[in-house]
C-alpha cells in the first residue's frame, strides 16, 4: 500500500511534536513542518525541495514506514540530527551521534568571531573540545592556512570529529584525545577557542525534551555550571602565544561572571558577543603576555 508525500506531511501536522501539545507550543506549527519534511526527505534520499515539487508523488510502503518510525522518535523528543546522523553548520554538513552535541547556529557566534580577529596568516589554532568538529572545521575552510588543532576528552566524539574532516577534505586539522590542555605540554597557540559544557549539575533545562538524548558530560560543568569556563580562563594563559586571544561560548546569563575570569586571569580587550537571538553567548580576551 502506498501514500503520497502530501499525505505523509499531513500526518506529522495532525499528530503535533515532541512531548504532546505544550511541546508543540513551543516549537511552533513551522519547525514541526519543517522537522517533518528533512526526516520524510531523508528517508526517500531526496532534498526538500523535491518534496514541494512532487507533493502528489506516491512515497512506497517500505520508506513511508521508516519515516513514521523517525517522526515517531521525534515527537518523543529525538533530536532530527541524530535521526538523520547530520546536521548543517556554517557551510558545512556534519555528521553527529549520540557522542557529540548537536551543532547550534549560536556557536558560529565563536566562528565570526575568530574570523574577524587579526591573526597571523599561519595562525597556530585550537579548538578545545571540539565534539563533532564544527568549530575547528568551520575555522580550517575558512583560513586554509591556519593550523588548526581540535581536542576532546571523549574518544568516540573526537573519532566523529575526525570522520568529518576526512569526509570534507580537511585532513590537514590535527585531532588529539585531551582533557583540554592535558595533551598539549609545551604548545602555544595564536587563538583557542572552546563551546565547553556550561550548565549547573541541577539546570532545570536537563529535564526537558531538548536536551534529554544529548551526552551530559558535555552539557554539565558542576554545581554552578562555571567550572570549565573557570578552568580554561585560568590554564589558556600558559598556552597562548604574546597576543593571543581566548574565545569562550557560555550560557546567556554567564557573560558578566566569565568576563571577570577573564580579566581576573590577565587578560585585555575583554569583551562579549551576542547570539542570533541577541543574547550574551560568547566572551573572550587577548592574553598580552
Amino acid at each position: 500500500m502506498t501514500t503520497t508525500v502530501q499525505a505523509l506531511l499531513a500526518e506529522a501536522a495532525a499528530g503535533g511534536c515532541s512531548r504532546g501539545e505544550a511541546d508543540r507550543e513551543s516549537r511552533g506549527d513551522g519547525e514541526v513542518r519543517r522537522d517533518a519534511e528533512v526526516l520524510l526527505g531523508y528517508c526517500l534520499g531526496r532534498p526538500r525541495s523535491w518534496l514541494f515539487t512532487w507533493p502528489e508523488a506516491e512515497v512506497p510502503a517500505e520508506p513511508a514506514a521508516r519515516y513514521r518510525d523517525l517522526l515517531a522518535r521525534r515527537r518523543a523528543g529525538e533530536p532530527v540530527a541524530y535521526l538523520v546522523g547530520e546536521r548543517d553548520f556554517w557551510s558545512l554538513a556534519l555528521r553527529v551521534t549520540g557522542a557529540t552535541l548537536v551543532p547550534r547556529p549560536d556557536t558560529e557566534t565563536l566562528v565570526s568571531w575568530a574570523l574577524e580577529l587579526v591573526l597571523p596568516e599561519d595562525a597556530r589554532v585550537l579548538d578545545a573540545g571540539t565534539g563533532s568538529g564544527a568549530i575547528a572545521l568551520a575555522l580550517a575552510t575558512e583560513r586554509p592556512r591556519w593550523r588548526v588543532t581540535a581536542v576532546d576528552r571523549d574518544p568516540a566524539a573526537l573519532a566523529v570529529a575526525t570522520d568529518n574532516a576526512q569526509r570534507l577534505g580537511l585532513g590537514r586539522v590535527r585531532f588529539l584525545v585531551s582533557d583540554w590542555f592535558a595533551a598539549l605540554d609545551g604548545e602555544r597557540f595564536d587563538l583557542v577557542v572552546a563551546n565547553p559544557p556550561y550548565l549547573a549539575a541541577d539546570d532545570p533545562h536537563l529535564a526537558g525534551p531538548a536536551l534529554a538524548h544529548e551526552p551530559l558530560q558535555a552539557l554539565v560543568a558542576g554545581p554552578t555550571g562555571l567550572e570549565d569556563l573557570a578552568a580554561l580562563a585560568a590554564t589558556a594563559p600558559g598556552h597562548l602565544a604574546d597576543g593571543g586571544w581566548l574565545l569562550l561560548e557560555h550560557g546567556c546569563e554567564q557573560a558578566a561572571a566569565v568576563r571577570r575570569m577573564l580579566a581576573g586571569a590577565g587578560f585585555d580587550t575583554v569583551a562579549t558577543r551576542r547570539d542570533l537571538a541577541g543574547l550574551e553567548r560568547a566572551s573572550g580576551g587577548r592574553h598580552a603576555g
